[in-house]
């Protein structure tokens, strides 16, 4: 029986159409999460926590920690928030000795033009 948590349930109307049980609840909240889903172990026999995401990552660790509380398997949520993390990502591969390009951390223009001169061109940029 899935069930889905969403901050805006209406966003997802081909689960109505499926009858998939949608509950509101404020997804960037870990506490609130942690709630609902108590709540809904009061009733059901939870396996498993999934998510899914547009452009926000974030979920994933969100997915770990929840799995975490409740005793689920699921991802290591450190794990996923430093693999999200671009540049901590590229730090811990160099520490492990993988091979990577060189990279810099910029936060202004000033910085970017600093770092290419160090790199040499070119060089691709990602927010």
């Amino acid at each position: 029986h899935p069930i889905t948590l969403s901050a805006d349930p209406a966003r997802y109307d081909y689960l109505a159409a499926e009858s998939v049980e949608t509950i509101r609840v404020d997804t960037d909240n870990l506490d609130a999460l942690i709630h609902e889903c108590s709540r809904l172990r009061a009733t059901y026999d939870i396996a498993g926590i999934t998510g899914f995401a547009g452009d926000d990552e974030s979920i994933y660790a969100t997915v770990g920690k929840l799995c975490l509380h409740f005793d689920l398997p699921g991802p290591n949520p450190a794990s996923i928030e430093q693999c999200c993390d671009k540049f901590t990502q590229r730090q811990l591969l160099a520490e492990a000795g993988i091979p990577i390009p060189a990279y810099r951390l910029a936060a202004n223009a000033a910085e970017v033009e600093i770092s290419a001169a160090e790199i040499g061109l070119p060089v691709i940029l990602k927010p």
